[in-house]
């Protein structure tokens, strides 16, 4: 069948695109362009990749296009981006880009093309069962990218491959070396794709005037000044500025006040402020299409409140569009505008955006 591979230039993508051409398939290899600016050396990120993806498609002997999606992305994710800073939020863009840009912009290029599947690198694995289509964990567990799949839906599922969701790094890497491919060697890519290797807070503020305001402690003793709300996140013990005092522990910001523009820090990790056993979510999302269970239904799952975290016990019920949740093992920082992923076990069953917490203090 004729495939598009999404080409990021990275070698999960190459070894992706490898193995459907070694299957018999018919390959196009599509790199995406989702953000025009340059890095703080003057040059464009995404240039980098590019050649990188040609490099590889020109190897595998396949032929290769590259889109321009800069002014879809900034209309359907940035600007989500930046709202969520400004409320105090800490958004995930990446959980984004995949529902409204690789698999909805992105497939209907595909599909334009005349392809049958759209293949990416993303370390997951899909199945069907009844004739609904299931996303489910990647072999590799501290490589799963499912908790930034789970707004997808069951077009997307039916549609799309990933060729290396039974496969750990080490052997993606391997077969890269074994196969010639130029980037078997190539650092994997952290952060916000658009920011890449940039300090945040300079970036961010080329965008949201920053606002200035106290640091206090739980009691309301001031003990330093925050040089904007949206800069930090629940948790967070780096770039605090503080330096010594109090009972020589370390400073955590556990709580951000919007309202007075203030900024809670504590000593201690182990601060009651930063735990909970409650939160709520909204905005939820099902990859069956549906909730697993009706509202006012007590729903045993797991859950993950952050990407590579361990799967948590939840209990989970759902009321009028907000998921309930409860923890029988106490959840540290979590974060309003962070995703809560669901599972079943093996299967991702979707999602919800948190908006606040009940702390156990």
């Amino acid at each position: 069948m004729r495939v598009v591979v999404g080409m990021s230039g990275g070698v999960d993508s190459s070894v992706a695109a490898m193995l459907m051409k070694r299957a018999g398939h018919e390959v196009i290899g599509v790199f995406m362009k989702n953000w025009e600016e340059k890095d703080d050396s003057g040059v464009c990120t995404a240039e980098r990749d590019w050649s990188d993806a040609r490099a590889v498609c020109e190897r595998l002997d396949i032929p290769y296009y590259s889109v321009n999606f800069a002014q879809q992305y900034w209309d359907r994710v940035f600007t989500r981006f930046l709202d969520e800073y400004r409320r105090g939020r800490t958004p995930n863009p990446d959980v984004l880009c995949n529902r409204e840009i690789k698999f909805d912009v992105f497939l209907n290029f595909a599909e334009q093309l005349g392809a049958e599947k759209l293949v990416t690198g993303h370390f997951a694995n899909i199945d069907r069962v009844d004739g609904e289509y299931r996303l489910l964990r990647a072999a590799d567990e501290n490589k799963d990218q499912t908790y930034f799949l789970y707004m997808i839906n069951q077009r997307a599922l039916s549609r799309a491959l990933f060729p290396v969701g039974n496969m750990t790094k080490a052997q993606i890497r391997q077969l890269a070396r074994d196969n010639g491919i130029p980037v078997s060697e190539k650092k994997d890519s952290t952060g916000v794709c658009f920011i890449g290797e940039r300090n945040f807070r300079e970036f961010l503020s080329h965008y949201l005037p920053a606002q200035p305001g106290d640091m206090v402690t739980t009691d309301g003793r001031k003990v330093g000044t925050h040089i904007g709300l949206m800069y930090y996140t629940l948790g967070q013990r780096r770039g605090l500025g503080i330096g010594g005092g109090g009972d020589g522990r370390r400073w955590f910001v556990v709580k951000k006040d919007l309202e007075n523009n203030v900024l809670v820090v504590q000593q201690g990790e182990d601060s009651p402020l930063l735990y909970t056993h409650r939160a709520e979510g909204s905005e939820l999302t099902w990859l069956a299409g549906r909730p697993p269970v009706p509202d006012g239904t007590p729903y045993e799952c797991q859950v993950r409140l952050r990407h590579r975290q361990p799967l948590q016990r939840c209990a989970l019920t759902l009321a009028d569009g907000t998921a309930h949740m409860t923890f029988p093992d106490a959840q540290r920082a979590v974060t309003p505008g962070q995703s809560a992923v669901f599972y079943q076990g093996q299967v991702c069953l979707g999602g919800a955006i948190v908006d606040g917490t009940e702390s156990d203090a």
